[in-house]
């Protein structure tokens, strides 16, 4: 009975309202509808998440937040530590010569207050104890006392970028638009602090390979003259060892294990070592843990290795022609292929472009002007 005369009401209402205004009060009252069914909708999923805070467990860290370091503020650190390692670079303000001691020592005791609190933070005591606070001390006195060493390093980055890239004009370019050296001298801070504190160090190599598509893990030991050319897909991971890239060129240093499970693998050496003056070209896979590339070798483009190579080789790919052969007396099996030789029973035949990784000694380093009419060569034969 009251829901016939609400909607006798209703009828009245909008019977004696003009007729501009009638379209307009049939909108607001279904309006008014639907708020009120997503505000039932809207509760109902809230319910149902609250739920699952409960339930799931391991991804609920609500009691402990506080004790996890704020991505946000050493995203903040890392763009201060830039401008501390290339002041007038990084920065909006302009830094002049009078300046740079005062802005230098401000800088630092910015960095030191805000990366104090996240190391305490990373250590899981908020508010820390003395003990808390005296470790963090501790990794930020080391941390502080290494930067002059990794700048100098940053150094020899650039002079390798200056030499391996004719592209390049004047180092003010390589430290302006080279998103590489912001990679790596990200990476080096950040290994300055990994096996020390947790967490952050991932946090700031992967901020760094958020801006510029490489992937270095903090925990990757690399030397000085290190330079990635066009990096955007690099993968540099934690185990791999190199002692002087002189130049390296766009490739992947990964593991992937072809078996499923983790078991016995977290502790070994899982990523290959790089020798000195190591020349590596786009969409170069090495892995293996046991995989040494020796000094002075060249790595051409899109080899898959996982085999060592000698000092001063040259690896490339050539190409190789197959014969496919169907065995009549089974039947057919997906992705199946039998290569046999030319002298072998009826089957179809046809060339297949392929290509086998070819290791040959070669004068170290450098793609002299043979290799280059060599490789151009290759790709005319290839079309």
């Amino acid at each position: 009975m009251v829901g016939r005369v609400t909607r006798a009401r209703r009828a009245t209402t909008l019977v004696n309202l003009p007729p501009h205004l009638r379209h307009t009060f049939t909108f607001f009252t279904l309006s008014g509808r639907i708020v009120r069914l997503m505000a039932t909708t809207t509760r109902d999923a809230i319910e149902e998440l609250l739920q699952t805070y409960g339930e799931t467990g391991g991804i609920n860290y609500l009691a402990a937040a506080a004790s996890l370091p704020s991505r946000l503020s050493i995203e903040a650190a890392c763009t201060e530590l830039m401008s501390l390692m290339f002041p007038g670079f990084r920065s909006e303000a302009l830094v002049s010569s009078e300046d740079l001691a005062d802005t230098t020592r401000i800088r630092v005791r910015h960095l030191h207050a805000r990366l104090k609190t996240e190391i305490c933070r990373s250590l899981g005591k908020i508010p820390p104890d003395q003990a808390t606070e005296a470790k963090a001390e501790e990794v930020l006195a080391e941390f502080f006392k290494q930067l002059p060493s990794v700048r100098r390093m940053l150094w020899t980055d650039i002079d390798a970028a200056y030499e391996g890239d004719p592209a390049a004009t004047t180092y003010e370019e390589i430290i302006l638009a080279y998103p590489s050296l912001e990679a790596i001298a990200i990476y080096r801070m950040a290994h300055l602090l990994y096996g020390k504190v947790p967490l952050i160090p991932r946090i700031m190599t992967e901020w760094a390979h958020s801006r510029t598509g490489i992937d270095i893990h903090p925990g990757a030991e690399i030397g000085s003259h290190f330079f990635i050319d066009h990096g955007t897909g690099v993968v540099v991971g934690e185990t791999t060892a190199n002692r002087v890239a002189r130049e390296t060129l766009p490739g992947r240093i990964v593991h992937r294990p072809l078996a499923r499970g983790r078991t016995g693998i977290a502790r070994q050496k899982r990523h290959p070592t790089i020798e000195d003056g190591v020349c590596i070209y786009a969409g170069t896979t090495i892995m293996g843990g046991d995989t040494v590339i020796g000094a002075n070798s060249t790595i051409g483009a899109n080899v898959f290795l996982t085999k060592s190579v000698p000092p001063h080789s040259l690896v490339y790919y050539e190409e190789k022609k197959f014969v496919s052969c169907r065995n009549e007396n089974t039947s057919p099996k997906p992705h199946a292929m039998n290569f046999r030789s030319e002298s072998g029973r009826s089957c179809s035949r046809f060339a297949v472009r392929s290509v086998m990784a070819h290791v040959c000694k070669a004068r170290p380093a450098r793609l002299t002007e043979t290799r280059l009419q060599r490789a151009n060569e290759q790709e005319q034969e290839y079309e």
